[in-house]
């Protein structure tokens, strides 16, 4: 019986994908990129430039998060764990954007927002 290869996850898959979509500059290790999702460096602007392409958000929102007191273009303040809300259409439009994507490209989000906001699933 022929055994398929496992898919690669975390870091390995980030610098896979990441790597078919940048085109300018050296590609990155999956070293490198399991440092951007442990949070211990931060991308080059260039790659910042790349992964905003890619999920579709704004640069300036994905290096430095929202301005604070200032509506930012379309990012809704973020909501307290837990709390019930109204989604916003830009919510809404956010998520309709993540259900299209192929199912390993929310697992690589997914392990994103998991590292900068945390993870509930423990609770």
């Amino acid at each position: 019986m022929r055994q398929t290869p496992e898919k690669p996850k975390g870091g390995t898959a980030l610098a896979m994908h990441f790597n078919l979509r940048h085109r300018s500059g050296q590609p990155v290790s999956p070293q490198t990129a399991h440092k951007w999702l442990s949070g211990r460096t931060i991308p080059t602007p260039d790659k910042l430039q790349t992964l905003a392409e890619w999920f579709g958000v704004d640069l300036h929102w994905l290096h430095y998060g929202p301005s604070p007191g200032v509506p930012s273009r379309g990012i809704p303040k973020p909501v307290v764990r837990g709390e019930k809300y109204q989604p916003s259409p830009e919510i809404i439009e956010l998520a309709t954007k993540i259900d299209s994507m192929s199912p390993h490209d929310r697992y690589l989000l997914q392990e994103i927002v998991t590292k900068f906001y945390g993870d509930d699933s423990h609770k």
